[in-house]
């Protein structure tokens, strides 16, 4: 089984010409209210794909309908609990040319105790998966938990902070990071080539498999010294909001799947160039039948190293 500590926001969502400058009052011309978080987004992902996610996180008492659209493409919601806290929230901007940015409140889903967390740990059997995302609070208490119930351990530093670089990311099996995450993990310069990015993380993290997001220029698989490089899908993006999280839990399911990794790769690739092509975070993430309706005459992605 896999499952997810993870964020579950409201979603507020504006589009706007461009993004907003410092000190301008910019009018929108288009707003909707979503469910949203990185947590919830990547369930939706991997039940969308096909796979089997428990989903552990907090909503207020309020936002109770955003579990509909959980529940109903076939996420576990049995252990979200529904609270007096109010709920995260995220304000999303997304321009013209399909760019965002996001400003995050972390509400309830900051709102998790030790009693939780070891309740949690204790329903899940040795090589389980565990997924997080850096939404919630006291991740690396659950990244030893689940360690210690011999789970797996998938982690996706987003949104990127100093806290991860203390995390006890030596327990982790495997890293989905962008470009400017693994940057900022290694200590280098958002610039460096993906080449340079790959040697540190595999210098400072041999045991773990990193999967490196490269956007336009791909995606890079790195396992001790196995290294994949594949190309990217060329598309025109209407909104990149939720292409990171559709791409992780496309892979997770693969994974959950046995799927050959370069399949992994490529299938999670192509949902997360569908995934651009659509407006909104959750709205914009594509089930499995469409993923290989749509890109049956796409040319299949180079493997460009191996």
């Amino acid at each position: 089984m896999l499952y997810n500590y993870g964020s579950v926001n409201i979603d507020h969502v504006y589009r706007v010409p461009h993004l907003v400058r410092p000190g301008e009052t910019l009018s929108c011309h288009g707003y909707r209210q979503v469910l949203g978080g990185k947590g919830a987004n990547q369930s939706l992902a991997i039940a969308r794909a096909g796979g089997k996610v428990v989903h552990w996180g907090r909503l207020g008492q309020g936002d109770r309908w955003a579990l509909e659209t959980l529940s109903s493409a076939g996420v576990n919601i049995s252990h979200i609990e529904l609270t007096a806290d109010a709920s995260g929230h995220a304000i999303i901007q997304v321009d013209d040319h399909g760019e965002n940015a996001i400003i995050i409140h972390p509400g309830a889903n900051n709102g998790f105790t030790d009693a939780q967390q070891r309740a949690l740990a204790s329903s899940v059997v040795t090589d389980d998966w565990l997924l997080l995302q850096n939404e919630c609070n006291a991740l690396g208490k659950m990244m030893t938990l689940a360690a210690d119930r011999g789970m797996r351990i998938a982690f996706n530093p987003a949104p990127m902070n100093a806290g991860v670089l203390r995390l006890p990311l030596e327990v982790c099996h495997l890293l989905f990071l962008n470009r400017g995450e693994a940057a900022a993990l290694v200590g280098q310069d958002d610039h460096a080539s993906a080449q340079v990015l790959v040697e540190a993380l595999r210098a400072r993290l041999p045991r773990v498999e990193i999967v490196l997001t490269l956007g336009s220029e791909g995606v890079c698989y790195v396992h001790g010294e196995t290294q994949y490089r594949l190309s990217a899908h060329h598309v025109t993006p209407k909104d990149t909001t939720a292409a990171g999280d559709t791409f992780i839990g496309y892979f997770m399911a693969a994974r959950q799947n046995d799927a050959d990794l370069i399949e992994a790769l490529r299938l999670a690739s192509a949902a997360a160039a569908l995934c651009v092509q659509r407006e909104g975070a959750a709205p914009s993430i594509p089930v499995l039948s469409e993923v290989l309706d749509v890109t049956r005459d796409w040319p299949e992605l180079e493997l460009l190293t191996s």
